[in-house]
């Protein structure tokens, strides 16, 4: 995608942050009460994405989440960490696809320790589709970005041109 020179793109500072360096068993384990505790945040980051339309508006969001999820992962690590470990080995090593269906057991123990540890209960089945309103404090957002028209300006011919019919019939046929 060409760009022009009054483009704003964000600097190198801009776009630094922490990351949170875990494998993706560990990301699904907490990820149910990593999505509870961090709630605020996420539903801010995505209100963002989804009115902007612009990833570079929603930096400032992004950040926060990604704050939280480090915050969160670090209160696991101190107070929920064998549990933790222990959910996210079974889901590892029980299914090729982490199906959680085999690691029921070790995931209430982690449940237990989260309610007790870190007061995190588990959200029930179905919490994170239900509607939940979200109050904002965030401006609403501005006029969108400017975009340029695209004009079609390919060779094409006239509609009166004389067309054949397709020699061996459609292909409409081939691609149902």
């Amino acid at each position: 995608m060409p760009f022009t020179e009054d483009f704003y793109l964000p600097s190198e500072e801009e776009l630094k942050v922490q990351e949170i360096n875990i494998s993706t068993p560990f990301l699904k384990a907490g990820a149910i009460h990593f999505g509870k505790y961090c709630d605020h945040q996420c539903k801010e980051f995505m209100l963002c994405r989804t009115e902007e339309n612009d990833p570079r508006r929603c930096l400032k969001e992004g950040k926060d989440l990604t704050a939280c999820g480090i915050e969160y992962f670090q209160k696991v690590k101190q107070s929920c960490r064998a549990e933790l470990e222990q959910y996210a080995a079974c889901l590892e090593w029980n299914s090729p696809q982490m199906n959680v269906q085999y690691c029921r057991k070790t995931q209430a123990v982690l449940d237990n320790c989260m309610a007790e540890k870190l007061n995190i209960e588990r959200p029930p089945f179905g919490y994170f589709t239900e509607i939940r309103p979200h109050k904002t404090e965030r401006p609403r957002p501005g006029p969108p970005l400017p975009r340029k028209e695209y004009i079609d300006d390919r060779p094409s011919l006239p509609d009166d041109y004389p067309r054949e019919d397709a020699k061996y019939g459609s292909a409409f046929f081939m691609f149902n």
